[in-house]
Parts: C-alpha cells; sequence; structure tokens
C-alpha cells in the first residue's frame, strides 16, 4: 500500500469513526461475561448481515464469524476480536459507564469489537480482494478459553483460514503505536490449589498438633528457589501465591491450609519444569512438617507464540501505514496470557498490541482496574491496520 493510498485510507475510516465510538460506548455501557454475550453477539450478527457479510453464530455458544468471499483464489485470513467483559464493578464515572452492577468492560474487548466492526464495514464497501475472509467474533477469552469452545464447535473446519491475527490494547504505551513480536510472546497460565491437612491443637500446647500453617509458611518461601534456583535465568517464569486461607482464632491452630497459585512460563519446557518442581517441593516440605498435601492442577491458557513470517508480514504493513516511528518490530514479551494462543497452535499467526496510551494520560489506566477505560481514539487506526492488511494477505493476483 502506497503512503497516499495509506494517507486516503486513514481519512476514509476517520470519516464515519464516530458510528463506530458510539457502538463501542454502547457495547462498553451494556457488558456481558463469559459466554452470556448475548447482545453484542447479536449487535455483530446484525451489522455484518446489512453489511453483506454470511453470518453464522452460536460457535463456542455465542461465537459469531462474519464471512465475505471474493474473486477465485482458495486463499483465506481470520481476523479475531474478543467480545466478554470482567465481573468487576466500574469507577470510570464515563457516561457510557456500565449499567449492569459489577460487570465492566475492563480490558478493552469492546474497542477491539467495534474495530473490527468499523474494518468489516470498510472492508465490504471499499476494499478490493481476491480470496476469503473471516471475521472472528470470540466469546470467554477472559479466563474461560472460548478460543477453544469455537474450535470444538468447527470454527476451522467450517471456517479454514491459512492465517489468523489478532490485536490488543495496551495501556502504558503511546496511544496508536503498534508493537509486534515474533515467537514467544505471551505466558502460559496455570491455576494452582494446594491443600495442607494437619492436626490442630490448642495455640498453647503446639507440640500436640501438626500444624499446616508452618507448612505453608516454608512452602511459600521455598516456592520462590523454583524460579531463582532451578529455571535458567535466562528464561521467565512467575510463581505467584496469590492467597494462603488458613485458621481463624489465635489460640487455635487450623487442621487445614490452602494455598492459591498462579504459574507462568513463556516456554513449554520451563512450564513442565514449574509443575515438576512444585509438586516435588509442595510434597517433600509438607512431609517434612508432618502434614498431608493434595495438589489440584488446573491447565490453562499455552504459551502464545507468533509466527515469524505472519509477524514480519504484520509489521511491514503497520510500517507503512503508519510510518516506523509508531511501530517497535520486536517488543519485549509479557508474562499475561490469551487464549488466542491456542489458535495459533492449529494456524500460523499474529498476536500484536496497539498503545492505549502513555503512562500518566487518561488512556493509561491499565486493564482489570475499575477505572479503565478504552481510548476511542485507537478505533480508526486500528480499522486501518485491519484493511490494509486484508488488501496485503489477499491481494489480487497481477494482471
Amino acid at each position: 500500500m502506497s503512503t497516499s493510498n495509506a494517507a486516503y485510507l486513514g481519512h476514509r475510516l476517520a470519516e464515519r469513526v464516530g458510528e463506530f465510538i458510539a457502538l463501542r460506548r454502547e457495547i462498553h455501557a451494556h457488558p456481558e461475561l463469559a459466554f452470556a454475550e448475548h447482545r453484542t453477539a447479536a449487535l455483530v450478527a446484525r451489522k455484518l448481515g446489512e453489511w453483506g457479510y454470511t453470518v453464522s453464530t452460536g460457535l463456542g455458544g455465542t461465537g459469531v464469524v462474519g464471512t465475505l468471499k471474493r474473486g477465485t483464489s482458495q486463499r483465506t485470513v481470520g481476523l479475531r476480536a474478543d467480545m466478554d467483559a470482567l465481573p468487576m464493578a466500574e469507577a470510570t464515572g464515563r457516561e457510557w459507564a456500565s449499567q449492569i452492577p459489577g460487570v465492566m468492560h475492563a480490558c478493552g474487548h469492546d474497542g477491539h469489537t467495534a474495530t473490527l466492526l468499523a474494518a468489516a464495514r470498510h472492508i465490504a464497501e471499499h476494499v478490493s480482494f481476491d480470496g476469503t475472509l473471516h471475521l472472528i467474533f470470540q466469546p470467554a477469552e477472559e479466563g474461560a478459553a472460548g478460543a477453544v469452545r469455537m474450535m470444538e464447535d468447527g470454527l476451522f473446519e467450517r471456517f479454514p483460514c491459512d492465517t489468523i491475527y489478532a490485536l490488543h490494547n495496551m495501556p502504558g504505551v503511546q496511544a496508536g503505536h503498534f508493537t509486534f513480536r515474533a515467537g514467544p510472546t505471551m505466558a502460559s497460565s496455570d491455576n494452582v490449589t494446594i491443600t495442607l491437612q494437619g492436626v490442630g491443637g490448642h495455640g498453647a500446647m503446639p507440640h500436640t498438633s501438626a500444624d499446616p500453617l508452618v507448612a505453608a509458611a516454608a512452602i511459600v518461601m521455598a516456592l520462590q528457589t523454583i524460579v531463582a534456583r532451578n529455571v535458567d535465568p535466562l528464561h521467565t517464569a512467575v510463581v505467584t501465591v496469590g492467597a494462603l486461607q488458613a485458621g481463624q482464632a489465635n489460640n487455635v491452630i487450623p487442621d487445614r491450609a490452602v494455598m492459591k497459585l498462579s504459574v507462568r512460563a513463556l516456554d513449554p519446557q520451563v512450564r513442565v519444569l514449574l509443575k515438576q518442581r512444585i509438586h516435588e517441593l509442595v510434597t517433600q516440605q509438607a512431609s517434612s512438617f508432618r502434614v498431608k498435601s493434595d495438589i489440584d492442577w488446573q491447565d490453562g491458557y499455552a504459551v502464545l507464540v507468533n509466527d515469524a513470517a505472519c509477524t514480519a508480514l504484520a509489521t511491514a504493513v503497520a510500517t507503512r501505514l503508519f510510518g516506523s516511528g509508531r511501530v517497535t518490530p520486536q517488543g519485549a514479551p509479557i508474562t499475561a496470557s490469551e487464549d488466542f494462543a491456542f489458535m495459533l497452535q492449529r494456524v500460523p499467526g499474529c498476536y500484536f498490541f496497539i498503545g492505549n496510551g502513555a503512562t500518566g494520560t487518561p488512556g493509561g489506566c491499565m486493564v482489570h482496574n475499575p477505572g479503565y477505560d478504552f481510548n476511542d481514539d485507537l478505533i480508526a487506526d486500528g480499522a486501518a491496520f485491519w484493511c490494509a492488511l486484508v488488501s496485503e494477505v489477499l491481494a489480487p493476483a497481477q494482471a
């Protein structure tokens, strides 16, 4: 895409972006939790149908796919946006703040959906391509693995994709700045519950008990040695003890303690190592305190790995469209997690970030915070990128 074409694309999208800002705010005011995105899915399906897409609903429960085919090429590409909100109360004070108590769009999925819809309309009306475009609106990204549910419902069998792409806003980064990364980009995330069963007793006679709280305290400290002494210092791992629950009175030794862990890695082999060492350490530490241990390990999201060729192509498109000053071609990985990782295990693609606003600006508030709001200024730029990417990936053959 030439510089003049890029400028024209940005101008056309900016002209009608108000429609999609209003749509984003409507979605924001009516947030829906995982697998309950009925209102949002209906809105998405209605809009796509009005613009000429073939619309399929109900994938993964509330997922929507809009398909647009042009020309004779067998090439296909998928673009994905997430739709679900979080179970938390909003404190932004915006006119469009959540009208649903205890539920808010605190991660920007409302903005991701509106951005892809803005691109959908422009593509349908103005973008020439040769192949098939699948727009994937996914439910339940926030911990419930909606991506997996959609794939179990035959997403890629019914809507084959040669490549697939997704974006996420990033607070703390200048608004509209694009960050890409080839290879491992986001961490795996596993949830672990450790139950320690001991023998309770009177706080004045500790020798008659087997104290699970003391064992838990030792385990909390010992767990930190896994990252410090078992993981290669050049690799990344996180073992966080987010909860330790035991006892109610100062003079009663409890008979039970429960610990809850978040375990993350940027390498599948490190993930395996963490699981092995946590089991070994917990079992042996508990035994040394005469306490029984039970470990409930719940595998969460996988390591998100971007395809090198897809990332290079997406980076080139963003650079041509916005200039090198607004593009980081190989950013740092982050230890948050994303279920788009499972789609990337099936189809090569790229997951990238667009800055929501620098720290200290209105868009700089971190996601999963009650004061967060998506920066509407990103919609035109994000949609312009999607349009340019489709033009590149499904470019008509040269005569």
